[in-house]
């Protein structure tokens, strides 16, 4: 299978074209910084691998595998890998891209990288899982490490990936890096926290959002789509603050209880099950979901989901991006011209590459820390980001994502002109 060149020609709609549009709209808010804007629109570097593993039954088996490396100006790369069978290079590319924003949106020393295999793990017995875990690690290990490009868990990818992950490169070098990935296992160097951080990040800057719009979380009713770690913990946790989730979304179906989901009942159902099977709601028809009466919006699953049509129907006063990149460009518009707040993927799903961060820095240290440090470092972080790009926002009357992209691009390009180029 060759390698999908899509990305020359990226579509309006698609990952790379979203990103790309995301940076023409910052560059005039960068000022002398512009002239180096090209460097955000180009990769430093795109791995493309072959993965052949021996599968169960004999026979030999070639997947393709990505790393890309968009901008390491600020420090090594961070992001994750996922396994589904649409990954392609033009998406890795704008996750990537994306977490090169983000990184430097809430100003941790990172750049952004992304990776991925064209797989469904769903069709892999655990010992092929296991296999061309090990292989595609071993022919990326080239170009990650510790102080250069540290992998973590995304779609389809969990701590047991990152700990197969973290074994094959230790065992390449002839030593244990326990600081390659994060999301590991808590005892091979783990941090506490880690698996709900993004979903708290999205609850943390959803609360500070909403209590500046005035919208009381008591009894405010949210729609959730893509029920994995970010949106269940997300979900359980605005229902603490006396939320009600009214609609849940995942790969499965759509279930529906304008009052109120049970999430006790219904989180460990979704994961055996699937959502469908839960009877404490109605199923409804996918496309339906965009239609829900609803205060908040969680799009939690794949990017590119909330489209023009879609912008124009929700009823939402407030959409909190669990997903990267869950909104393209023109129902972007749409939202703003609605008048509904969207607070971008690139500050409000931060809060998982941030307890990465801290996962990073406690195995240099080989120093732990406990949950509610981590928890209260955590809500410090992402508020101070939030409300510096807010600030940002109100002073040249721009929306909250060309705010967030205007303060990281703003990080990335100093650090670029001031490191300079070599040779």
């Amino acid at each position: 299978m060759g390698a999908d060149l899509s990305y020359v020609h990226p579509t309006a709609n698609s990952p790379w074209g979203t990103y790309l549009s995301q940076v023409d709209r910052v560059v005039p808010y960068l000022g002398d910084l512009a002239r180096w804007a090209e460097t955000l629109k180009r990769p430093k570097r795109a791995l493309i691998v072959d993965v052949p593993i021996e599968m169960d039954n004999g026979t030999i088996a070639h997947f393709e595998g990505f790393r890309v490396q968009h901008n390491m100006s600020r420090g090594p790369g961070k992001g994750g890998v996922r396994f589904h069978p649409d990954v392609t290079l033009e998406e890795v590319m704008a996750l990537s891209a994306w977490m090169t924003v983000k990184t430097a949106a809430v100003n941790l020393p990172y750049g952004g990288a992304k990776g991925g295999i064209r797989v469904d793990p769903k069709k892999l017995s655990q010992k092929e899982l296991e296999k061309i875990t090990r292989r595609y690690t071993s022919e990326i290990g080239i170009i990650i490490g510790p102080h250069t490009d540290i992998p973590a868990p995304d779609v389809n990818t969990n701590a047991q990936i990152m700990a197969w992950m973290m074994d094959t490169y230790s065992m390449n070098i002839g030593g244990t890096a326990t600081g390659v990935v994060t999301g590991k296992p808590l005892h091979l160097g783990g941090s506490l926290g880690r698996v709900k951080a993004t979903g708290r990040g999205v609850f943390v800057t959803g609360r500070e959002a909403a209590r500046r719009l005035g919208l009381d979380l008591r009894g405010a009713r949210i729609a959730v789509q893509g029920f994995g770690n970010v949106g269940s913990v997300a979900a359980e946790l605005f229902v603490e603050a006396g939320a009600k989730i009214v609609a849940v979304q995942d790969h499965t179906g759509t279930i529906v209880n304008e009052n109120g989901l049970d999430l006790k009942a219904l989180i460990p159902l979704s994961r055996a099950d699937g959502l469908v099977s839960f009877k404490g709601g109605d199923v409804i028809a996918n496309e339906a979901f965009w239609d829900v009466a609803c205060d908040i919006l969680i799009p939690a699953a794949l990017e590119g989901q909330i489209t023009a049509e879609r912008a124009k129907k929700t009823t939402a006063k407030l959409v909190l991006e669990g997903a990267n990149g869950p909104t393209v460009p023109v129902a972007d518009d749409i939202l703003a011209e609605r008048g509904v707040l969207v607070v971008p993927d690139v500050i409000c799903n931060a809060g998982g590459v941030t307890v990465s961060y801290f996962e990073w820095v406690q195995d240099f240290s080989s120093f732990f820390w406990d949950e509610d440090e981590i928890n209260v470092r955590l809500d410090r972080i992402m508020m101070n980001a939030l409300n510096n790009i807010w600030d940002t926002a109100d002073k040249h009357k721009i929306t909250l994502r060309t705010a967030t992209f205007a303060v990281a691009c703003e990080r990335i390009l100093m650090a670029r002109q001031e490191r300079g180029l070599y040779p």
